[in-house]
């Protein structure tokens, strides 16, 4: 019997496998972030390169490059990789790699779970993508994927679009029960919850919001899938059904969603801002309390998206001022980062840079959030490329550049080396300017009444698009100045201390750079 528990100590605390079969098999909590975060970039550049296609068609009125048609499909693909292949992915691959380091745990609760949630991501997106190449083209209809456009006048790849769909809803819920598993089971003796790092805590309660929204969304697809192939009317009102249903149901599902994309960027900035301004961070626990409460009004706002479908007067109150409630919670942490960084002894590494960024620029994406709050604005801004500006400048500056932050951040405990700090705060600037030029004059755009998903526009919207187009593709060729500093990173560089920055607390940090293969075999304790 000793025998058999001596081969089983060695077999834990040896390194990783060799060759392929490491990663094929790995139920090792940082082999698996590793595996999110490098598929997530990779969806990041393919739904990039799609939006490249968009601008380039819209770099000057008339059709150009593409028909109309494919111009559909860009936009319906670039959204679907971006929310589900992009942004969602590199959060799992973040809360993989820092949960178990953060709360003192030896490995995810569920590790078999983790790898099997991982693998169902490339089946899933080589599904979606392989659409591309199916006979009418992939889905044309728009990220939201509003029926009947997608029911009725889809293409017949549509079905294998649901197909995908569902198993990315799978993974996402395999991924959120391993994170609350692990975030309730396995902390360090002497971490209560109020003494969790704030990244944690935003993971915990983003795990609670997918398991509660991903099967709303499996549900709208399903319905769908019963429309298009076994003849029921869900959607369909010549057989009694109700096209605006599927907006209830999909933006029930949508609107907790995008607090899904930005939770753990919150949660990320939370420790960035006060490692770097040397201070504890201003009000933990109205930190906390802020995040559960944005999480719990995302539930009751859907309907602000659909202000224009006919909702009753009473309906259009109510989720005008629930969505106004969302911003005191918001304004709470914005406040919050800024009293940590008042009076701080401030320095501005890569990853403050980017967390700055994100503080200032979230807070204009915010403020165009109010604007399409109040429902009469709204029927003038809706479904313009104001509502573009909005969410671009909620999701790139918010989920994109907290993905960077925390990446530039926890870089150095990865790799054991220091990356390139000149190069990346280029990267920086280059992303900074090329974002704004993007997205700013959309506003501007919207605000005239130029429509969204449309190839083609109105001789007087062609100089903001030109610069629209050329900040487009400034942001999007400086990510690969992003792809050459990791690679530098990880093939060697400057050696990193077990703790790079001078404010950065955590236990996380009292492990040695790079963290070891398995770590916190015996738990630390916190006081």
């Amino acid at each position: 019997m000793s025998a058999v528990a001596d081969t089983h100590a060695q077999a834990h605390h040896h390194g990783p496998a060799r060759g392929i079969s490491r990663w094929l098999l790995t139920t090792n909590h940082k082999d698996i972030g590793t595996m999110y975060l490098v598929f997530s970039f990779t969806m990041f550049l393919l739904g990039g390169s799609m939006a490249m296609v968009i601008r380039a068609e819209l770099f000057q009125p008339g059709l150009q490059i593409v028909q109309p048609e494919f111009f559909n499909q860009m936009t319906t693909m670039h959204g679907l990789i971006m929310v589900f292949g992009a942004v969602m992915p590199a959060f799992v691959g973040l809360a993989n790699w820092m949960i178990p380091l953060m709360i003192g745990a030896p490995d995810m609760a569920l590790p078999r779970m983790n790898n099997w949630s991982f693998w169902l991501l490339p089946c899933a997106f080589l599904i979606l993508v392989s659409t591309l190449f199916m006979e009418g083209g992939a889905p044309n209809f728009g990220w939201t994927f509003y029926a009947p456009l997608s029911t009725t006048y889809g293409p017949p790849s549509t079905t294998f679009f649901i197909f995908a769909i569902h198993i990315m809803g799978i993974s996402s819920i395999m991924g959120a029960i391993n994170v609350i598993a692990t975030i309730l089971n396995l902390r360090a003796p002497g971490m209560t919850l109020m003494k969790m790092p704030l990244f944690v805590w935003t993971w915990l309660i983003t795990a609670f919001l997918l398991i509660a929204v991903m099967p709303v969304l499996a549900g709208v697809v399903t319905m769908m899938l019963m429309d298009i192939n076994f003849g029921t009317s869900f959607f369909d009102a010549s057989g009694g059904g109700d096209p605006v249903l599927f907006q209830h149901v999909f933006w029930f599902f949508g609107h907790p969603e995008v607090y899904i994309m930005i939770l753990p960027a919150f949660g990320a900035i939370s420790h960035i801002i006060p490692a770097f301004s040397r201070k504890p961070l201003f009000g933990y626990a109205s930190m906390v309390y802020a995040v559960g409460a944005i999480a719990l009004l995302s539930f009751i706002v859907w309907a602000h998206h659909m202000f224009t479908v006919g909702v009753p007067l009473a309906g259009q109150l109510f989720f005008m001022y629930a969505t106004m409630l969302i911003a005191v919670p918001t304004g709470v942490k914005v406040f919050n980062w800024v009293a940590t960084m008042f009076r701080g002894s401030l320095s501005f590494e890569a990853p403050m840079l980017f967390a700055v960024a994100f503080v200032i620029l979230f807070t204009i994406g915010g403020f165009s959030g109010l604007m399409l709050a109040i429902a009469p604005s709204d029927f003038q801004y809706h479904d313009t490329y104001f509502v573009v500006a909005h969410f671009h400048y909620v999701l790139v500056p918010g989920a994109i550049f907290g993905i960077f932050a925390a990446a530039y951040f926890w870089l150095p405990k990865w790799t054991g080396h220091m990356y390139d700090e000149a190069l990346a705060k280029t990267h920086f600037w280059l992303s900074f300017i090329g974002m704004n030029l993007a997205f700013f004059p959309m506003h501007f755009l919207g605000l005239a009444g130029m429509p969204r998903r449309i190839p083609d526009y109105a001789l007087q919207f062609a100089d903001f698009n030109m610069i629209s187009s050329i900040g487009a593709f400034m942001f999007g060729a400086t990510q690969l100045l992003f792809l050459l500093i990791v690679v530098r990173c990880v093939r060697g560089g400057e050696p990193a201390p077990a703790k790079p920055w001078e404010g950065a607390e955590g236990l996380e940090w009292t492990v040695p750079s790079p963290a070891p293969y398995h770590t916190f075999s015996t738990p630390p304790e916190v006081k």
